[in-house]
C-alpha cells in the first residue's frame, strides 16, 4: 500500500489528482527523519520530474504514491506541504500551441 493509499483510507487531507498515474505532483510528502528517507528506494526519473512540480520541495521529498509501506518504515514522520500545485483545479489554461 502506497502513503498515498493509506491516506486516503485514514481521511487524511493528501491529494492524489492523477490517481497516481504519476502525472501530477499533488501528493508530495516531505520525510521528516533522513534515516528514513535513506531506507525508501530511488525515485524513478518520471517522480523526479513530477517532484520538479512540486510546492515546497525539499531534499527529503517524495510523491506519497510512489512510497511503499514496509516494515522498515515503521514509525516514520511525513509532512505534507502547506499548498499544492493542481494545474487542472488551479485556474490554469493550456495555450494553444
Amino acid at each position: 500500500m502506497s502513503v498515498l493509499e493509506a491516506a486516503h483510507e485514514n481521511d487524511i487531507d493528501l491529494e492524489g489528482a492523477c490517481e497516481a498515474s504519476l502525472a501530477c505532483s499533488t501528493c508530495h510528502v516531505i520525510v521528516m527523519d533522513t534515516e528514513y528517507y535513506n531506507k525508501l528506494e530511488e525515485p524513478t526519473d518520471e517522480e523526479n520530474d513530477m517532484l520538479d512540480l512540486a510546492f515546497g520541495l525539499t531534499e527529503t521529498s517524495r510523491l506519497g504514491c510512489q512510497v511503499i509501506a514496509r516494515p522498515e518504515l515503521d514509525g516514520v514522520r511525513l509532512a505534507i506541504p502547506s499548498a499544492s500545485r493542481n494545474f487542472a483545479v488551479d485556474g490554469f489554461v493550456p495555450k494553444p500551441h
